[in-house]
């Protein structure tokens, strides 16, 4: 993977590395990401495209801090998906080593614009006192430890190859309760960001995979209950919370809409639910993003 890099850019910068030799005719990648101002936890989606008279061999990179996994697309594209940090503020920053078939390297940087979040929309919630008093030493000291090992599952996904070439689908079709992003209000009391969407449903209502991929994580966490964690490949995962009943193992192949669960309410919740969540690597982001991806961006399309 590309070496570390410093510094934030203002605008896109693209420059060769020094030894490279280049025809006259030869122009410079260009790399632009969507949205144009991605959110605070949206998925941005990059392009990449070679100069004029280059052909380009291989694509690395890396999107605060998570390596980019870069594939071709039809009509000489590349394209990749990262994520936008929930506390990204003002900009982040796409960092590119373009290979050229004739033996040159190209580094591109790209600065992010991220906009100010939006005035989180708060859900009030009047719930029994254990849902605000502190949790003890021992308590805190399993709930680092199970976040930790959410956050490994992102890390090693980067290792996965990519399971999907269709589009993600919702793992329930009902109605969305909560959305990612918003603030939960108990007893009056702000408490943390929402970083997951909620659907509604009855205890043993079936919750289905978004798509294909390997199962990482079957067990029971604190603050999520029964858990389900499905490594799709390439950074991308996603987390199904508060099940009645998980009807997968670790290390089982998925189909894009097999039931893998049912609907509970186990963990720290104020009835039954589906919480959906997903990461790009370490990156907590926005599942309906996934959703929202159009066709031209699956992988192994050429």
């Amino acid at each position: 993977m590309t070496a570390k890099w410093s510094g934030v850019v203002a605008a896109l910068w693209v420059f060769a590395a020094p030894a490279a030799l280049r025809a006259q005719t030869a122009s410079r990648p260009t790399l632009a990401v969507t949205p144009v101002q991605p959110a605070p936890g949206a998925i941005a989606r990059l392009s990449l495209r070679a100069g004029a008279g280059e052909s380009i061999a291989d694509v690395r990179g890396t999107l605060s801090g998570e390596p980019l996994h870069f594939v071709r697309v039809t009509g000489g594209a590349w394209h990749a998906l990262g994520g936008v940090p929930v506390d990204a503020s003002r900009s982040v920053t796409a960092r590119v080593e373009v290979r050229n078939t004739d033996g040159t390297v190209d580094s591109v940087r790209l600065a992010i614009a991220v906009p100010p979040p939006p005035k989180r929309r708060t859900e009030p919630l009047a719930v029994d006192t254990a849902f605000t008093a502190p949790p003890d030493p021992e308590r805190i000291a399993r709930i680092e430890r199970e976040n930790r090992r959410a956050r490994e599952v992102g890390k090693q996904s980067h290792e996965t190859p990519v399971l999907w070439t269709s589009s993600f689908l919702r793992p329930r079709q009902s109605v969305i309760t909560s959305m990612f992003g918003s603030g939960r209000v108990f007893n009056g009391q702000l408490s943390a960001r929402h970083l997951g969407v909620d659907f509604r449903g009855a205890i043993g209502d079936t919750v289905r995979a978004a798509n294909r991929g390997v199962v990482a994580v079957v067990d029971s966490f604190v603050l999520a209950g029964n858990v389900i964690y499905i490594d799709h490949g390439a950074g991308v995962v996603t987390g199904y919370f508060h099940l009645s009943k998980q009807l997968v193992q670790p290390g089982d192949t998925v189909r894009r809409g097999q039931v893998i669960g049912l609907v509970g309410q186990s963990g720290r919740v104020t009835g039954p639910h589906l919480h959906w969540a997903a990461r790009y690597g370490e990156v907590t982001v926005n599942p309906l993003d996934l959703v929202s991806i159009k066709p031209e961006w699956y992988p192994n399309r050429r």
